[in-house]
């Protein structure tokens, strides 16, 4: 076998070099006792990457209109802390937001059962950092997750 082949190009990365040689990494999830498809099975970067522009637009509307009154500039300052502020009290209360209720997510412990608030406000922090959110794992899972212990699964 020629080493690059093991190493993989640099498009399709060393994965799937391993699994053209015989490798078998199993589905998404698999690995934390997770379905392939349906309820429960983890959430595709597609409908994560969409439920936080939604949050993200919500959130930058409300400042705009509400707190800074059509000031851009103060806006700005307002939508993080109110990114932060929203998704800590609906992730704690209700295990999603509005974005990820829209697209059919809830962020969950990797038990199946809901997460702590101390859990959601670190991994809250760490998605507004977003290079934690930026670093996946082999089952999609940022860091933000991996960190606190959590999982966003499909509704």
């Amino acid at each position: 076998m020629d080493t690059r082949e093991a190493l993989g190009s640099w498009i399709d990365g060393p994965k799937a070099a391993a699994e053209r040689m015989g490798a078998d990494f199993g589905h998404r999830g698999e690995r934390l006792g997770l379905p392939k498809e349906g309820p429960g099975s983890i959430a595709g970067p597609g409908r994560r990457i969409g439920a936080l522009f939604v949050d993200g637009w919500l959130c930058s509307l409300v400042a705009y209109g509400l707190l800074a009154r059509g000031d851009q500039a103060v806006a700005n300052l307002w939508t993080t802390p109110l990114f932060y502020l929203v998704t800590v009290v609906l992730l704690a209360t209700a295990g999603f937001t509005v974005g990820k209720r829209i697209f059919g997510l809830r962020v969950v412990r990797l038990d199946g059962s809901r997460a702590t608030v101390p859990q959601v406000l670190l991994r809250t922090l760490l998605l507004c950092l977003v290079v934690p959110a930026l670093v996946w794992d082999r089952d999609s899972r940022g860091l933000h997750d991996k960190a606190v212990g959590t999982v966003e699964v499909r509704v």
